[in-house]
């Protein structure tokens, strides 16, 4: 019998507290919790790595090695667990060859449905091209009406100059009579004389019938005979009504002269030899050196830098002369604004002067040399040096001012033209990856194909179909297969492989997901939840790490681990139907859902100063419209929409990248070349994002935040230390000396398993400490270097309460949330919510000038409600000190305490990318036509 519960008894990972609960087996089960309480840990690190660990022990020796091993968690007992699959919050990789087709293996069957049922067309004249045999040349014709009149042509000039006099002779050798020159029927009997000078069209007149019964034998041989003649092609002219068709054995349109290869998947991908455009190998883009960015102030001279590679010592000894040849040949200044020169003379100095040559002197006195050569020009020589060097400084220098666009020759389509011209039906490859998800599902359904073809392609249009469906299904209709998978979200990318595993059909498994609706909009959250329903209903048990209401409220089963984050959590506070949760006086969660906890409104609004705008012109990325948009400085703003509206296009690829461009100079620019005004008023951009604070294990929280140099410093001042000599870098782990050398301050060792995890043991010379014995001696109020380090921060901060240099900077992170962090702690481990706060906190622990620009990209990803409002209250702290905060954001806690709200859409994708409103909270609230609006409208009073 089918166990009725997964039993989980003494889970002890991480901060869990010898967790011992019972989950429903075939539910939707929601985890839910403060931020670090210990939701991911007993999901992801206890029940999928065990489900998963326990699959691979199944397999042979031999497959083990191929796969990756997870570690036995710190668990008792697991019972009545399922394969466990994982669908993690995380992004799909920034390969540039990935796209949204490639990631959901829909492009694999677009390309096997053009090479199946793709009709060619000459991609010159766009003609249909189709290759036949003579049987079917015989039976077209025979398919015409009785009666009908057909006139049989073999080419055998097509559109050659000359008098062709050798060709007329032999056609009449061989017992021809009659010939079409040109389009006029003459006799080979008489005088035929042609214009040397002039193309020229001749085609030898085979037979002319009449279509009736028992004519297919005579046809047989005249058409052979047309086709021989030809070279593989005939024409039928019928004289009745004037048309002309061509008949052919081989794919190539011979209007043009140009042969299309056989159809092949393998024609169809931009990852393939075979169909990748060669101008841009299948990326769709190519770099050239930007004009923007060798002459970025257009404003200086020469003599004053407006050439920016040219006072690099590399190129100084080649500028200097060749500035003052070209300033007397031209006739012009290198004082003179760049920007005031004749467009001539800009135009020669980039690109150079052709054949024109200029009086070249070098050298002093008597070793004065003057020589008349050419001006290579910039962006030339630059071209050439970096083709032909290898100094890795020349190729770096020429790169810095090299930017992307579109590959002039495939427009972005990544495809040969051949492939581009083949079409299903009206559509060619790139305008069906090119249409929105949801547009392309549609226009499937109404294909109609001739019936051939038809019978093809109904298997793969089913597939494609079926998958287009899922992927509405969880949101995602406003997303085209073109997009590049790098640009996906987090949470795009988690839905995108949540609507691959619907599609699989398995019943019977784990699955486990990480805060799905991340990027949603409430208006799509229903889609999202019927689809885990559905998963739910094939007979699977799913969990979901979950904050959102919705999700909670739909839920079969509540989970809820707390009270607190990190040391101060692990428990499980409820376990149970929602309705429970709700009455339960020791959860946060419950007093949220419930009403009896909320996140005020602001009683009053910070006002809009007209003169303290940042504007922002044209911005046409992606999909916006070239909107114009006013941030107000010194504001909390929200960026709202619904998924794929154009928020991120504006904010991230847009108003961040010009911003960038102002203060840290830079590379590139957003495409379109968007105008930006009212940088002056601020002093700096800062983007704060979700991504890691260090990559390798020996970054943690106290070196990122700047809290380990005061720290070293305080223990290199001790007595002990400075009799023993001992300077701050004898406390750093990542440096000989006062680090354990046995794990290399590592505090583990690895051991190799081969077909096993690895295995890492604790160094056994310095027990996991990471110092040798001599640093560990030195002692702080009796807590050496280690065991600061293994404090947490709220720990720290009662420790180093008199230290102000310190107790400074730990004070942020407690005043983001991240009390409960240790200082050593490894920050792979931490979450993109907790690194998102941990930039916030090394933020508010610098010096505040009160003209910064903060941009925020979903910061609520991963936190609780109560993690919000203490959110909410450190942007506040930035705006009050004048500064100005920029957020994209889908919560409406938070968007309904902002000052200004900026609402994208309508829709996603093609139907967005306009400005649905704009305003205060209330303002946007009464926009009728503002999805976000109809749900603000329900938070805000009155």
């Amino acid at each position: 019998m089918e166990p009725q519960y997964i039993r989980i008894r003494g889970a002890r990972m991480h901060n869990l507290k010898n967790i011992s609960v019972d989950l429903p087996r075939n539910r939707l089960i929601v985890f839910t919790g403060l931020s670090g309480s210990g939701k991911s840990t007993l999901a992801f690190d206890t029940l999928y790595a065990e489900g998963q660990r326990r699959y691979v022990e199944s397999l042979s020796t031999y497959a083990r090695q191929f796969l990756g091993q997870m570690d036995k968690p710190e668990v008792d007992r697991l019972d009545g667990l399922s394969p466990a699959v994982a669908i993690e919050q995380k992004t799909t990789g920034r390969n540039p060859r990935s796209t949204v087709g490639t990631v959901t293996e829909i492009y694999d069957y677009l390309r096997l449905l053009f090479a199946r049922a793709g009709q060619p067309h000459c991609p010159q004249c766009g003609a249909p091209i189709r290759a036949q045999s003579i049987a079917d040349m015989i039976d077209l014709l025979m398919a015409e009406p009785e009666g009908t009149k057909c006139v049989l042509l073999a080419p055998v000039v097509r559109r050659r100059k000359g008098e062709h006099e050798q060709v007329l002779q032999k056609l009449r050798r061989e017992g021809y009579v009659r010939v079409r020159v040109d389009g006029e029927m003459l006799q080979l009997a008489g005088d035929i004389r042609l214009e040397k000078t002039k193309f020229h069209s001749i085609e030898a007149v085979i037979d002319r019938v009449v279509i009736r019964a028992g004519l297919r034998r005579r046809l047989d041989e005249s058409v052979s005979t047309a086709v021989k003649l030809g070279s593989g092609v005939m024409i039928v002219l019928f004289p009745d009504s004037g048309e002309e068709r061509l008949y052919s054995e081989s794919a190539a349109c011979h209007q043009c002269g140009i042969s299309v290869p056989a159809l092949t998947p393998q024609l169809f991908s931009f990852n393939n030899p075979q169909g990748a455009c060669p101008d841009c190998d299948g990326l769709g883009v190519t770099r050239y050196l930007d004009e923007k960015l060798l002459v970025p102030d257009a404003s200086l001279s020469i003599a004053e830098g407006a050439i920016r590679p040219w006072y690099s010592h590399k190129l100084a000894p080649w500028t200097v002369p060749w500035m003052e040849a070209l300033s007397q040949h031209y006739h012009f200044e290198v004082s003179t604004p760049f920007e005031r020169l004749p467009e001539r003379v800009r135009q020669l100095i980039l690109y150079g002067s052709g054949e024109e040559k200029i009086a070249l002197s070098r050298g002093h006195g008597a070793a004065r040399r003057v020589s008349q050569q050419p001006f290579e020009g910039l962006i030339p020589r630059l071209n050439r040096l970096s083709r032909e060097t290898s100094s890795v400084a020349m190729s770096e220098l020429a790169d810095r001012y090299m930017s992307e666009r579109e590959c002039p020759a495939c427009k972005g389509a990544r495809l040969k033209p051949e492939a581009l011209a083949v079409r299903v039906g009206p559509w060619g490859i790139r305008d069906m990856s090119g249409m929105a998800i949801e547009r392309l599902a549609s226009e499937l359904e109404g294909l109609s194909l001739e019936a051939r073809h038809a019978q093809i392609a109904a298997p793969v249009l089913k597939e494609i179909r079926q998958r287009l469906r899922f992927l509405k299904g969880v949101g995602l209709g406003y997303l085209t297969l073109a997009r590049s998978a790098g640009t996906l979200s987090g949470g795009e990318a988690q839905r995108i492989r949540l609507a691959s595993q619907i599609g699989s059909g398995l019943a019977g498994v784990l699955y486990i997901l990480d805060e799905p609706s991340i990027g949603l909009h409430q208006r799509d959250n229903h889609k999202l939840i019927k689809t885990l329903v559905s998963l739910r209903d094939l007979g699977n048990t799913v969990i979901v790490v979950e904050h959102d209401s919705d999700t909670i409220a739909t839920a079969d089963h509540v989970l809820d681990i707390g009270p607190g984050a990190g040391v101060h959590g692990g428990e499980v506070l409820y376990s149970g139907p929602v309705a429970g949760l709700l009455d339960c006086e020791a959860s946060l969660t419950g007093g949220y859902l419930s009403g009896r906890l909320k996140i005020a409104v602001p009683k009053k609004r910070r006002p809009v100063q007209e003169r303290h705008m940042l504007e922002l012109r044209d911005a046409c990325v992606n999909n916006l419209k070239h909107l114009h948009v006013r941030f107000p400085l010194g504001l909390m703003t929200c960026v709202t929409g619904v998924s794929g509206s154009g928020k991120s296009s504006l904010v991230m690829e847009t108003l961040l990248k010009e911003a960038e461009r102002y203060f840290n100079d830079r590379r590139g620019y957003a495409k379109g070349q968007p105008q930006l005004f009212g940088l002056e008023q601020l002093d700096k951009v800062i983007d704060i994002d979700q991504s890691p604070i260090g990559r390798t294990p020996r970054s943690n929280p106290a070196t990122y935040t700047g809290v380990m140099s005061p720290v070293r410093e305080l223990m290199a001042q001790l007595p002990e230390s400075r009799a023993r000599g001992y300077k701050a870098g004898r406390f750093s782990f990542n440096v000989k000396g006062g680090r354990c050398e046995t794990c290399e301050g590592d505090g583990v060792l690895r051991i190799a398993m081969h077909f096993l995890p690895d295995v890492y043991v604790e160094c056994e010379r310095c027990h996991g400490r990471r110092y040798n014995a001599e640093t560990l001696d030195i002692r702080y109020k009796g807590k050496n270097i280690a065991d600061i380090l293994d404090m947490t921060v709220a720990e720290a901060l009662d420790f180093f309460q008199n230290l102000p240099g310190i107790q400074g900077k730990l004070q942020t992170i407690v005043d983001v949330g991240l009390g409960y962090v240790r200082l050593g702690q490894s920050s792979v481990t931490l979450s993109g919510g907790e690194a998102q706060r941990m930039k916030l906190a090394k933020e508010l622990s610098r010096r505040a000038t009160g003209r910064t620009l903060y941009i925020l990209d979903e910061p609520t990803t991963g936190l609780h409600p109560d993690d919000i409002r203490q959110l909410l209250d450190v942007l506040g702290r930035l705006v009050a000190a004048g500064n100005t905060v920029v957020v994209i954001e889908h919560n409406l806690d938070v968007i309904k305490t902002a000052d200004y709200i900026i609402d994208i859409g309508p829709e996603g994708g093609e139907a967005g990318g306009g400005i649905v409103a704009t305003g205060t909270p209330e303002e946007v609230a009464a926009c009728p036509q503002s999805f976000t609006g109809k749900f603000l409208q329900q938070l805000l009073p009155g």
